[in-house]
């Protein structure tokens, strides 16, 4: 095995031990009493920064900074939509089947894509996929904020092609940001750097309500994503110096090819099936595209397995070996079930607004209290990894975010209960989070030798885009289905009393969105128990 000899790691020990100078010699006269002080800084650099790599590269913070901006333009700016899409459908005049689809197509198009971009970066280098995400992430935001009003095939078209270039952009930043930390960072400081990435992606779903709210009330939705090619572009120039790290290979044999079999069936399964889910309504549950829909989801889905297991040991599109093993498939299926919570933004934002009448900006205040839990509690998350491993700190956050959607889910209570509820809600929704976020990020992508870290951040993330895409489609699903009961049945249940008559059906259909991602909270916990060790080593 080897690999470009400008990416590997400067050497230390020509420096001799306990040198303080670049010619390892000793320093001398006052510098002498320094020494402590030297050493120390030394020792909280060393817990910090990243190892050093040729070329006089080190990963600094500013680095790391721009690695988090990268995340930030999906998990925060192209997450605004659960919160601004009332905003955005009343402005271009799109039916909310259509928004729906915007909202879950580009973490569809993320999950799709996120191995296929793993394995690109793996060959191409880290550092070229992560620049080509971002600039995936400024030509996506500019077609949404360029969107016209009223259209027609024109706006819907511009809206979803900015969705699905959005998508693209951030499945090839999530895998490249991981493969770079796990190589630019070893011990604290590579959990130190998971908890920023961890913050990113978990603190950056926190703030999307707040911020989309915010600048939609008072600028319009579209400045969102105007803000959002901002900060792709200060995240280029940022990591702009990052070495291109590529993934070690055997010279004689090459990079294997890749597997556009199982890629095909992959994403045609996966397309299927979300179609059906978001836009049943609009074809017809049974009608016979949405039973073709069904049939090719469950044709392909087969394929893909079949097809997979014949290519174990033959670099497959998802590595389904990996899966074998415990420590790494336990974080990733509790990360894929807990991202299925980020429904509950969309659900909650969307009664909020169009059953109590709030504007972006007050429905958005309801999630202040998960935007201060999460940053508050995610570096407690990497403590509690360091002191009891991942397990128990894993179990807790999930508890906790079971409890917070569960409170959510009370949609029959009076309006204002219900907002204290929710505000309440939220706010465990971010304490669980921060529990959840780190230990799971570092004990999947720690359990596997580093010669497989670039998949296995793909799969990981994957678990991410899909678990979100899949949930808010569901939840979605439910509530266009629930709203759609008569008012005056809703009355006669007499359970949905307190608000306008008119909210009955919205408060039912949200009932129904929140309590799926209830029942998936519960079954990541299960899921959790069974699967993830109590210990985790780390594989090198």
């Amino acid at each position: 095995m080897s690999s470009t000899p400008s990416h590997r790691r400067a050497s230390a020990a020509s420096r001799g031990p306990g040198a303080d100078h670049a010619d390892g010699s000793a320093p001398s006269g006052t510098a002498r009493a320094d020494g402590p002080r030297r050493a120390r800084r030394a020792a909280e650099a060393s817990a910090t920064e990243g190892i050093p790599w040729a070329d006089g590269f080190r990963a600094t913070d500013s680095w790391l900074f721009g690695a988090v901006l990268a995340v930030l333009t999906f998990w925060l700016f192209a997450q605004t939509l659960v919160n601004v899409k009332p905003d955005i459908e009343a402005e271009l005049g799109t039916a909310t089947t259509i928004t729906n689809l915007a909202v879950s197509i580009t973490a569809l198009f993320s999950g799709i894509f996120v191995v296929l971009a793993g394995s690109l970066a793996d060959r191409l280098g880290r550092a070229t996929i992560l620049k080509f995400g971002l600039l995936l992430s400024i030509i996506g935001s500019g077609l949404i904020a360029g969107t016209p009003v009223n259209a027609g095939g024109l706006t819907t078209s511009m809206l979803l092609g900015g969705r699905i270039i959005q998508g693209l952009s951030i499945a090839a930043i999530m895998p490249a940001v991981l493969a770079l930390i796990s190589t630019f960072y070893e011990g604290a400081a590579r959990q130190r750097a998971v908890s920023f990435f961890s913050i990113g992606t978990f603190g950056g779903s926190a703030l999307t309500s707040i911020v989309g709210g915010v600048v939609a009330s008072a600028i319009g939705w579209r400045f969102i994503f105007i803000a959002s090619i901002l900060a792709a572009a200060l995240s280029l120039y940022l990591v702009r110096k990052t070495p291109n790290v590529k993934a070690e290979f055997d010279e004689a044999k090459g990079y294997p090819a890749f597997d556009w079999g199982g890629f095909l069936t992959f994403m045609i399964a996966l397309v299927a099936i979300n179609v059906y889910i978001s836009q049943g309504k609009l074809i017809g549950w049974t009608s016979w595209i949405g039973i073709l829909l069904l049939v090719v989801f469950a044709v392909f889905a087969v394929a893909f397995i079949l097809w997979e297991n014949k290519r174990r040991g033959l670099a497959p599109f998802i590595d389904l070996g990996l899966f074998s093993n415990k420590r790494f498939f336990g974080p990733t299926l509790a990360n894929f079930l807990v991202n299925m919570g980020v429904a509950v933004l969309l659900v909650t934002q969307t009664l909020a607004q169009k059953g109590a009448g709030m504007s972006a900006l007050q429905a958005s205040l309801l999630t202040l209290g998960y935007m201060i839990a999460i940053f508050l509690v995610i570096r407690v998350g990497e403590k509690l990894l360091r002191r009891f491993g991942p397990k128990k700190p894993m179990l807790w956050g999930l508890g906790i975010v079971a409890i917070g959607t569960a409170l959510n889910t009370l949609t029959f209570v009076p309006q204002t209960p219900y907002l204290v509820f929710a505000f309440i809600g939220f706010t465990c929704f971010g304490m669980g989070l921060g529990f959840f976020a780190t230990p799971a990020t570092d004990a999947a992508i720690s359990s596997v030798p580093k010669s497989q870290t670039g998949a296995a951040s793909g799969i990981f993330k994957m678990g991410s885009s899909l678990g979100g895409a899949i949930g808010i489609a569901i939840a979605a699903a439910l509530m266009v289905a629930g709203s759609g009961v008569a008012i005056q049945t809703v009355q006669d249940w007499g359970f949905f009393t307190g608000w306008t008559a008119e909210a009955g059906p919205l408060r039912f259909g949200a009932f129904l969105g929140n309590l799926f991602v209830v029942i998936m909270m519960v079954v990541a916990l299960v899921a959790t128990v069974i699967t993830v060790p109590a210990g985790q080593e780390t594989k090198e």
